[in-house]
C-alpha cells in the first residue's frame, strides 16, 4: 500500500519540502528553458537547416512517446525521490558533455539530439515522480494552490530563462548548455534536502509490469473526462510545441538577433504568470467547462495572429497571450485528476494522460520544420490553426466536458492563494 496523502499539513509559504522542491524546480527549469532557445540556435548556426532543429525538438520530446506508461507503472514501484535525483544527475552529465564539446568546436549533430534524447528521458522520469508524489508533500487542501505555483514556478523559469538562453548564446554558445548542467546540480542538491518519505510499503507479490501498466490503463480509460480533456490538451500541446520554432524562424525572417529571439519568448513566461496569479482566484469561481472551452477557443483564435500582425516582436506577445489560460487549465484539470485517481495508480495515470496529450508532440516538431523549409511560415501557421480549431471544436461538443462539475472540487475555496 503507497502512503496516504496528507490531510493535515502548514500552508505552502511554510512548508520545507514543498518549498525546496519548488526552488529546486525553478533553477532546473530556468536551465531547461535556457537550453530551449539554445538547442535551435546552434542547429540553426551549424546547419542552418529548420528540419533538423525539428529533429532535434522531437528528439526531446520522443521519451513522452516511448516510455509515458512504463515509465508511470516504474515509478509506482520506486522511491520517488530516488528518481528525481538521478535523474536529474543523468542531464547534468550529458549537458556538462555538450557544453565542453560545443567549447573544444568538436560537437555533432548526433551529439545535440543525443543530449535532447537524455534530457527527454529526465524530464518524463522527473516529472512523472514529482507529480505523483505532490500528494505526500502538501496537504489536500493546498493542492491546488501548489499546482498553481508549480505553473507560476513553470512560467516565471520561461520568463527569465529564454531571454537569457538567447543572451547567453550570444556570449558564447556553450554556455547556455553549461548553464543548464548546473542548474541541473542544484536540483539535485535541494531534493536531496527533502525529508518526506516517498518509499513504497512492501509488498509481497508485487504484479508483473505489464498487469500494472493494463491497470492503470484500464482505470484510466474508464474516465471519460479524463479521456476527453487530455485529447483537448493534445491538439495544444502538439500546437504550442510546433509553434516554438515556428515563432523563431518569424523573428528571423523579420530580422530578429539571437538576443532579441530570445526576449520575445520573455513574453510567454510573462502570459504564464499572469495566468498562474489569476488561476486560483478564476478556480473558485468559473465552471470546469467554462475553463476547458476558454482555453481552447482562445488558443484557436490567437494563431492566425502570428503572420497576419507585422513586427519582429509580435510574434512573441501573440505566443505568450497563447499561454495565459495554461495554468488555470493546470489547476483546475490537474487537480480534479488527482482528487479522482487511487493513490496506488497516480504515477501510472499521470503518464497515460501525458502520453495521450503529448504522443503527437516529435511528429509536430518535425513537421513544423519541414513545413518551414517546404511551404515557409503563412501556410504553417495555417496548418497549426487547424488543429487548434479541431480542439476548439472538440471542448464545446464533448459530453464529458458538458457533465464536469461546476466547480474543479468543493475544496477549491480553502486552497490558499500563491
Amino acid at each position: 500500500m503507497s502512503a496516504p496523502a496528507a490531510t493535515e499539513g502548514p500552508p505552502l509559504r511554510r512548508n520545507r519540502d514543498f518549498n525546496l522542491l519548488w526552488v529546486g524546480q525553478v533553477a532546473s527549469e530556468l536551465g531547461a528553458n535556457v537550453s530551449a532557445i539554445a538547442f535551435p540556435l546552434l542547429v540553426l548556426a551549424t546547419t542552418g537547416s529548420p528540419g533538423r532543429a525539428g529533429i532535434v525538438a522531437a528528439a526531446g520530446t520522443l521519451p513522452d512517446l516511448v516510455l509515458a506508461v512504463p515509465a508511470g507503472a516504474l515509478v509506482d514501484r520506486w522511491d520517488q525521490k530516488r528518481v528525481m535525483i538521478v535523474a536529474d544527475c543523468v542531464c547534468a552529465a550529458a549537458f556538462g558533455s555538450l557544453g565542453l564539446a560545443v567549447a573544444l568546436g568538436a560537437v555533432t549533430f548526433g551529439h545535440i539530439v543525443a543530449v535532447a534524447l537524455v534530457e527527454g528521458v529526465g524530464f518524463v522520469l522527473f516529472g512523472v515522480a514529482e507529480g505523483s508524489a505532490l500528494p505526500k508533500v502538501v496537504a489536500d487542501r493546498h493542492l491546488a494552490a501548489a499546482l498553481a505555483r508549480n505553473s507560476a514556478r513553470a512560467h516565471t523559469a520561461a520568463l527569465a530563462g529564454q531571454p537569457l538562453g538567447g543572451v547567453l548564446f550570444g556570449l558564447g554558445r556553450a554556455v547556455p548548455f553549461v548553464f543548464d548542467a548546473v542548474s541541473y546540480l542544484m536540483s539535485v542538491v535541494t531534493v536531496s534536502l527533502i525529508r518526506t518519505s516517498f518509499r513504497r510499503d512492501p509488498v509481497p507479490e508485487r504484479p508483473r509490469l505489464r498487469s500494472d501498466m493494463r491497470a492503470g490503463l484500464s482505470w484510466y480509460w474508464g474516465q471519460s473526462f479524463l479521456r476527453s480533456t487530455s485529447l483537448i490538451s493534445m491538439t495544444r500541446s502538439f500546437t504550442l510545441n510546433a509553434l516554438y520554432l515556428v515563432v523563431i524562424v518569424i523573428a528571423r525572417e523579420r530580422g530578429a538577433s539571437a538576443a532579441l529571439i530570445g526576449l520575445i519568448f520573455a513574453f510567454v513566461g510573462v502570459g504564464g504568470l499572469l495566468g498562474s496569479l489569476a488561476a486560483p482566484w478564476l478556480a473558485r469561481r468559473a465552471s470546469t467547462r467554462t475553463v476547458i472551452v476558454a482555453t481552447a477557443v482562445v488558443g484557436a483564435v490567437l494563431v492566425p495572429l502570428l503572420s497576419i500582425l507585422p513586427g519582429r516582436a509580435t510574434p512573441g506577445v501573440v505566443f505568450g497571450a497563447m499561454w495565459i489560460l495554461n495554468p488555470l487549465w493546470s489547476t483546475v484539470v490537474g487537480a480534479y485528476r488527482l482528487r479522482i485517481t487511487p493513490p496506488e495508480l497516480r504515477a501510472r495515470v499521470l503518464s497515460i494522460a501525458s502520453l495521450v496529450s503529448s504522443a503527437p508532440v516529435p511528429l509536430a516538431l518535425v513537421a513544423a520544420g519541414l513545413l518551414l523549409e517546404a511551404a515557409g511560415t503563412t501556410p504553417t501557421v495555417l496548418v497549426f490553426s487547424g488543429i487548434m480549431l479541431v480542439g476548439a471544436t472538440i471542448a464545446i461538443g464533448s459530453r464529458a466536458v458538458r457533465d464536469a462539475p461546476d466547480r474543479h472540487s468543493s475544496l477549491a475555496g480553502q486552497a490558499e492563494t500563491v
